[in-house]
């Protein structure tokens, strides 16, 4: 009897064992569950969070988007100077030869801006298939080649859109050039000495559309005075600058000792762009008899282009 109370009082302890640790092992998976587990709630909240483009989708507001033409009715002025605004908060005088749009001003975050917008086939002053559209400001330039002569722009620039072709080669939109003549003939009348061009770089908007999110600078600069295309030009990566992001500028063109050689002179094309230095000694110094700077927006092969420009000073300084 004794025996039989034995064994059924282990058969109880044992039920009871197993079931105490079924319950701890129960617990034990509902705590990890816990710790793995997103909650619905906030899954959902992250999944309808919009994807960020950068910090610096408020400067967008004033970007054109949306279909549009060529050419705009009223925007085909006659004359490449005209029309302006009177007491533009950007220095220069105006050269416009696209019928998309006038030169006008826009206010992002309590800073005044000059608008640029150009697109695609929009130069209507020049020869069809000759010259490609801009809307640029030139500044005097300095006609001394002294050591010590320059000129100096400087400015604040947010890039909104730039031209977009089905060739990366075609691709892209100056936004400021260094100009300048030169002794012994060869090349454009007006050559540009090195100009700056802004390529687009693509993502995901908030909606999930393709779009320009930021763009790679370069700088298009001479081998040789003159020279033009690929084997008078080459195209040297500079920086990224993100879509709408204010970048300030500096741009300086003039002469200066040759540290290697006192007797000699450089001619230089130097660039501030964003707090980083870009410098370039243009080639043939002895033979460069200008220091110029022009600055909007020019070149768009495809597309549209929209360049904005803050904050804008001129210095210049000749000596003989």
């Amino acid at each position: 009897m004794k025996t039989i109370n034995f064994k059924i009082t282990l058969i109880v302890a044992l039920f009871v064992f197993a079931g105490f640790y079924s319950c701890q092992d129960d617990d034990t998976s509902e705590i990890i569950e816990e710790e793995i587990v997103v909650d619905p709630e906030e899954e959902e909240e992250v999944e309808e969070e919009p994807e960020v483009v950068g910090p610096y989708s408020i400067y967008v507001e004033d970007e054109l988007k949306g279909s549009y033409t060529t050419c705009t009715d009223g925007k085909n002025n006659p004359k490449r100077d005209a029309p302006d605004i009177s007491n533009s908060v950007n220095i220069g005088a105006i050269d416009d030869r696209s019928c998309y749009a006038d030169y006008e001003e826009v206010t992002a975050n309590d800073v005044v801006y000059g608008v640029y917008n150009i697109t695609d086939g929009s130069n209507h002053l020049d020869a069809v298939n000759t010259l490609q559209p801009r809307i640029e400001r030139s500044l005097a330039r300095s006609q001394k080649t002294g050591v010590g002569s320059y000129a100096k722009f400087t400015g604040r620039v947010r890039i909104l859109e730039v031209g977009k072709t089905t060739s990366e080669g075609s691709d892209g939109t100056y936004i400021m050039q260094a100009k300048g003549k030169h002794t012994g003939g060869g090349g454009s009348a007006d050559p540009a000495i090195c100009l700056y061009l802004a390529k687009p770089v693509y993502g995901k908007d908030s909606s999930g559309n393709t779009t320009q999110v930021s763009f790679d600078l370069y700088r298009e600069q001479i081998k040789v005075r003159g020279g033009s295309g690929a084997s008078g030009r080459e195209v040297v990566y500079l920086t990224n600058i993100e879509k709408g992001k204010p970048t300030d500028i500096v741009l300086e063109v003039g002469f200066r000792v040759d540290p290697s050689d006192a007797t000699k002179k450089i001619h230089y094309a130097d660039a501030v762009i964003g707090g980083e230095s870009f410098n370039f000694n243009i080639p043939e110094p002895e033979r460069g008899t200008q220091s110029g700077i022009r600055y909007g927006a020019y070149r768009v092969k495809g597309g549209r282009a929209q360049i904005r420009w803050a904050n804008t000073t001129y210095e210049r300084v000749e000596k003989d």
